[in-house]
């Protein structure tokens, strides 16, 4: 008997140390009060094998300690886990320190026990003819088992207490420790009364710590579980439906029942529903499967989104499964509002440029064998449009445009707004009318009140012919051709073709030249002569000249107009401007008293300071700066006129003369000539060779010659070709002249040369 026990004992505290092992690796709050309670178990274990297995007084003696004050640390440990595992804490820390007193004043008690002993002691008893020893009970003894039973019941009532006022489906893990400890320590109290040498109690200290370790680590409540699910299925929005492992249904929450229309809760009845109503029987067959319904069509639609999961058992066998389906129906309408948003412009209800392009590329790649034109339709003036009328009007004006375009452009065709007042059609070949299309154009107007507005419309129209082309490229080749339109009254449709090509490659091939033709010196000014009355020559206009390697020599007409359209006009001017600098700080070292006249075109005042950069040029050179004259024209004044004024006015303070070129070739305004800072007028004769009325035009002429001089402005007119020309000027009381009839524009040196023939 003795050694089953001891072995008993062993395997017992084998089995707690293995539990401890695994609760140490839990991620539970819990684990540290089961640790320390089933720590705790094994030296009272410990004590009892020593004392079942002692046939002496002193090993049986040591063994009672071991056991007695082991039980002290077990209750402790107890009482810690019993306020984890019930989630309370002490009523006061008062009482607290009370308890721990007293099983502390039972361990000091027990550890005086050799001195006095007041507490136990031991006798031999014969058992089965072995010797056992008994224990002996003394008042130490009474005192150690009233603080151990009284903390002990004091848990068992803790435990009933919750497991009371718990609900139903927390009992189990209350009741289990409840019972469990219950039994032990009826178990116990027989051993104390039965006076028997063998406590066989311990087993069931035992089993109680493998049962807290398995209620507190694994245990899961698994009605619990259930009830959760269940709540939590029935109050889901989606509908859900439950199958056995042979398909059929046996539950469904209230929206699967509305879903399908179930009645008297006959589960059984659902798959041959849902066939009914979603047109598909469900595969039952295939373990996992998701999928998107719908039902309707257009604004009546519904969206339904299914999905099917299957459960197994450990060995991988079906269980059963569950059907979910979601009305996703808002969230689709939402979903296509905000696409529609994302492709489709506010104001006009038409594409955006970037879904425009996206569908004129895919028309392109499903109709590799059709052909297309691409438009470019822009509204012409219509800033002022807005700045006249308002912006209302201006929306309104857009709406038209874009209610014009579903008018009249075919089915098959693609439309949309570029941005501003800028619109773009695919449209296939053959649908494409140029003159139809002008008439509608010509007659595009805008009801406003009893009054319509004609709004001018111009198309750029480009034929698809490299389809691998970027779409956006496409359509700057349709802006190309509608850049060419110069009627724009009469004419309001420009087809891309091989000029505006060949100009488009010819500007590309130039400008991706100019900074290093300007690094060569292959950009320099060539000088035409400006005479005085007397024919001697005071000062020479500096014009662009290109010497190009391969090109040869190019006339500014051959790139003076693609630079001024790109902004690289900036860089020549600049160019010339120091070219002219150099010059005149020449003629100056030779003593020679002459002006040069360079210009200023209009993206000057966009994209520099002008006053700063020719001031700065002046001062490098250290040049006179009456010697540099500023030629403008009138269309540089046509804009932002306050500002670039000042930028003259600056100019002029500073010793540069300004000039006027070309005065009444264009839009000539008396009104703005009186607030002009200009020095010099210079008159185009182009003016009277192309007025077919000679008297008045000599009329007018001779007028902007007097009205010059009242002015306090020199009169210089260019363009002079004839001698007769130059009597009939003088006699008028011009100053200055210029003109093929003195010299055409000269390289530098050809200049010097002439100059010097002139002198001579």
């Amino acid at each position: 008997m003795r050694y089953s026990f001891a072995v008993l004992f062993v395997m017992m505290i084998l089995a707690l140390l293995t539990c401890i092992s695994v609760a140490r690796r839990s991620h539970k709050k819990i684990k540290v009060a089961v640790v320390m309670l089933l720590a705790m178990l094994i030296p009272p274990m410990i004590g009892n094998l020593i004392i079942v297995l002692s046939t002496a007084k002193i090993p049986a003696m040591i063994g009672c300690y071991v056991y007695f004050i082991g039980m002290d640390a077990v209750i402790m440990a107890l009482l810690f886990f019993t306020f984890q595992y019930c989630a309370i804490k002490w009523p006061s820390n008062k009482l607290k320190y009370l308890v721990y007193g007293l099983v502390t004043a039972d361990i000091v008690q027990y550890a005086l026990n050799p001195f006095f002993g007041h507490a136990f002691d031991t006798e031999p008893i014969l058992v089965d003819n072995r010797n056992y020893y008994r224990l002996l009970p003394y008042s130490g003894q009474t005192y150690h088992r009233i603080v151990v039973y009284g903390i002990f019941f004091t848990v068992l009532l803790i435990f009933l207490i919750k497991m009371i006022r718990s609900s139903r489906v927390y009992t189990e893990r209350y009741a289990v420790i409840l019972i469990t400890m219950f039994i032990t320590g009826a178990w116990q109290s027989y051993y104390i009364f039965s006076r028997t040498p063998v406590e066989k109690s311990m087993a069931g200290y035992g089993i109680f710590g493998i049962l807290v370790f398995y209620f507190t680590i694994y245990y899961r409540p698994l009605t619990l579980l259930d009830r959760l699910l269940a709540n939590m299925a029935s109050d889901m929005p989606d509908a859900i439906f439950f199958y056995d492992a042979d398909g059929t249904c046996i539950w469904a929450n209230k929206p699967a029942i509305e879903l399908v229309g179930l009645k008297d809760e006959k589960f059984d009845k659902s798959s041959e529903l849902l066939q009914a109503k979603f047109g598909q029987k469900d595969d039952f067959d295939t373990p996992e499967w998701s999928c998107n319904k719908v039902i309707g069509h257009g604004q009546e639609a519904k969206y339904y989104y299914q999905s099917k999961r299957t459960a197994r058992d450990e060995k991988g066998r079906v269980t059963g499964s569950f059907l979910t389906i979601r009305d996703t129906t808002r969230e689709q309408r939402i979903l296509q509002q905000e696409r529609y948003n994302a492709t489709h412009d506010s104001l006009t209800d038409l594409f955006t440029k970037e879904f425009l392009y996206e569908s004129i590329r895919k028309k392109l790649d499903e109709n590799p064998d059709k052909e297309y034109m691409i438009h470019y339709i822009d509204i012409q003036d219509f800033k002022l449009i807005n700045d006249v009328y308002g912006n209302e009007f201006g929306d309104r004006a857009l709406k038209s445009l874009a209610k014009f375009l579903r008018d009249h452009v075919p089915a098959d065709g693609v439309f949309g707004r570029i941005g501003g007042d800028t619109f773009g059609v695919l449209v296939p070949k053959e649908a494409f009318v140029e003159q139809q299309l002008e008439e509608a154009l010509m007659n595009f107007s805008m009801g406003d009140g009893p009054h319509d507005h004609h709004i001018v419309i111009h198309v750029g129209v480009y034929e698809v012919i490299e389809r691998n082309m970027e779409v956006s490229f496409m359509f700057d080749r349709a802006l190309l051709a509608m850049s060419t339109i110069d009627d724009e009254y009469r004419t309001h449709i420009a087809i891309y073709d091989e000029k505006i090509r060949k100009d488009v490659l010819w500007a590309q091939h130039i400008s991706g030249q100019l900074k290093e033709a300007l690094k060569q010196r292959n950009v320099l000014p060539y000088l035409q002569p400006i005479v005085d009355t007397r024919g001697r020559i005071v000062g020479a206009e500096a014009l662009a000249r290109w010497i190009h390697p391969q090109d040869g020599f190019l006339s500014p007409a051959e790139f003076i107009p693609v630079f001024e359209k790109n902004g690289m006009i900036i860089e020549i001017d600049r160019h010339m401007w120091r070219c002219a600098c150099e010059i005149l700080s020449d003629w100056a070292k030779q003593g020679l008293d002459l002006f040069i006249s360079v210009n200023i075109s209009p993206k000057d005042f966009y994209f520099m300071d002008v006053a700063s950069e020719i001031k700065a040029l002046a001062k490098e050179y250290g040049i006179d700066h009456s010697k540099l004259r500023i030629e403008i024209t009138e269309t540089v004044m046509m804009t932002d006129v306050e500002n670039r004024m000042k930028v003259l006015d600056d100019l002029r303070k500073d010793g540069f003369i300004v000039e006027m070129d070309d005065f009444g070739s264009g839009y000539s305004s008396l009104n703005l000539l009186k607030d002009m800072p200009v020095d010099v007028l210079k008159i185009d004769m182009r003016f009277l060779t192309s007025n077919s009325d000679d008297m008045k035009a000599r009329t007018i002429l001779q007028n902007i010659i007097n009205l010059s001089e009242d002015l306090g402005m020199f009169s210089l007119t260019e363009g002079v070709e004839t001698k007769s020309q130059l009597e009939m000027l003088s006699e008028m009381g011009c100053k200055l002249f210029q003109g093929y009839y003195f010299a055409k524009p000269l390289p530098l040196d050809d200049f010097n040369d002439f100059l010097k023939s002139q002198s001579a």
